[in-house]
């Protein structure tokens, strides 16, 4: 592997634009190569990012002698697809969140991964931003003692387009897979897997999931308490309440620069770590390191953890009786 690792992208809608500019601040990655299935919109990508190298089928991208590593930044019903296109290319990957449409996808692609002997990550990016980090810190130093709830909320208020990505079933759409995971993946990272599920959600015109609210149960009785939306604004806020005191992260929770630590008989304290850029290429660092390192998978966000995820996700699904025309 080059000194510098060679980064491709495959699609180019407004989230590998994120990511493009996220490589931008890491001075031992450069980004060589882009795929569309359109070329107009490869060349145009590649031209607003110096890429050298542009590709006018996600097979041509795969194919790349240049590429270590392709981000799949594809809509949430290609992912499965496309990751097993880039793994049985010989290419590592890390494919946006959600990992997939569902459990059984996440596992094929794990399976590839592992049968090509690749490193593949879930790109959830909230989770390797400074303060993000710093939290999980504090959670193990028992800052706040045992921790015995969560709540979380990741709602905004979209207009209804039946064509959109949000709105529309075979793409995946509704608010629990584009922004609810993010309130799962930190309940998991805090609690792990749930032991129960109990959820209810208001199914739109277009029949995604508009909001839900959604309560996890765990092993020691903890409780994660979770809001969802996509035709409703909400706080934004995430709360983490232990037997010594609470952290509350503050708005919004997902992208933060900001938490509060409320400790039993002491003053509030306020603390600040903001992050660089745009925030994206620290899971793009991690995935470096991991690559260097010769792992199939990153420590901080485990493929047995992925694939939990996708399951709790499931399980919600289920309970709405929402299911995606692939699914049928």
């Amino acid at each position: 592997m080059s000194q510098k690792i060679q980064w491709g992208i495959l699609g180019t809608g407004s989230i590998a634009h994120k990511f493009a500019t996220g490589l931008s601040f890491l001075s031992d990655a450069e980004l060589v190569s882009v795929g569309s299935r359109n070329t107009e919109r490869a060349n145009q990508f590649a031209d607003g990012f110096d890429i050298p190298n542009r590709h006018p089928s996600y097979e041509s991208l795969a194919s790349d002698p240049n590429v270590d590593i392709i981000y799949v930044a594809t809509p949430h019903n290609l992912h499965c697809e496309n990751t097993q296109l880039c793994l049985e290319s010989g290419k590592a990957v890390i494919c946006e969140k959600p990992f997939a449409i569902n459990a059984d996808q996440a596992t094929r692609m794990i399976e590839s991964a592992q049968a090509e002997k690749l490193f593949l990550m879930e790109a959830m990016w909230t989770r390797y931003l400074p303060l993000m980090v710093e939290l999980q810190a504090m959670l193990a130093e028992n800052l706040i003692g045992e921790v015995r709830m969560l709540t979380a909320d990741f709602g905004f208020r979209a207009g209804i387009n039946p064509e959109s990505r949000l709105f529309t079933p075979k793409l995946g759409g509704g608010a629990l897979l584009d922004v609810g995971v993010y309130t799962v993946s930190l309940s998991s990272m805090i609690f792990g897997s749930p032991t129960q599920v109990v959820s209810l959600a208001h199914l739109g015109e277009t029949g995604v999931d508009e909001q839900a609210g959604i309560v996890l149960g765990h092993a020691q009785n903890e409780l994660a308490i979770l809001h969802t939306a996509i035709r409703t604004n909400t706080p934004q806020e995430a709360i983490i309440m232990g037997t010594k005191g609470r952290i509350r992260i503050h708005s919004p929770w997902w992208i933060p620069n900001t938490m509060t630590i409320e400790l039993s008989g002491e003053p509030t304290q306020t603390v600040e770590i903001p992050y660089q850029g745009n925030g994206y290429h620290y899971e793009a660092s991690e995935a470096m390191n991991c690559l260097r390192s010769n792992k199939l998978e990153s420590d901080s966000m485990p493929l047995s953890e992925t694939i939990s995820i996708m399951q709790t996700l499931d399980q919600i699904r289920d309970q709405w009786g929402l299911k995606y025309p692939m699914e049928k």
